[in-house]
């Protein structure tokens, strides 16, 4: 059953923080670091896959490469009553937004956005309050990360 870590053994919990740092092992890299065969090691990630563990596999992008120096945390309060399917479709779709959770307390979303310098953000943010019933935001800029 996805999502029951109780479930896992150590093998595989071993395998995952392998895969999250190196998605692109081998097998035959992969079951040496868990004590495994590459083909059983192989077989444990099939298993991970099929019972939803495992979601996926992603490419990191810098966005430093793509020309996006600037990384902001973006609070978002919305209208009262507004639709949020709208808000969260644009999120998904805009390649400036990296990240977008929804929250409790006294903002609904907050965003990790990746921009070219502050006229890109602020057009971000502008164009987000005038067409996507944004209340308001509230950001801050990340200075560097840690981890």
């Amino acid at each position: 059953m996805a999502g029951d870590s109780t479930a896992l053994s150590e093998i595989d919990r071993e395998i995952l923080r392998v895969l999250r740092e190196h998605g692109r092992i081998s097998w035959q890299e992969l079951g040496p670091r868990v004590g495994l065969s590459p083909n059983a090691a192989a077989e444990r990630v099939r298993r991970l896959e099929a019972r939803r563990v495992i979601t996926g596999y992603r490419a990191t992008v810098d966005p430093v490469a793509l020309g996006h120096n600037m990384e902001a945390l973006v609070f978002v309060k919305m209208m009262p009553g507004s639709e949020r399917e709208p808000f969260e479709t644009f999120t998904a779709a805009d390649d400036l937004v990296n990240d977008c959770v929804h929250l409790t307390g006294p903002h609904d979303y907050v965003l990790t956005v990746h921009c070219a310098h502050a006229g890109e953000l602020d057009d971000l943010l502008m164009g987000m309050k005038r067409e996507l019933h944004v209340a308001e935001t509230e950001t801050r800029i990340i200075l560097r990360r840690i981890h």
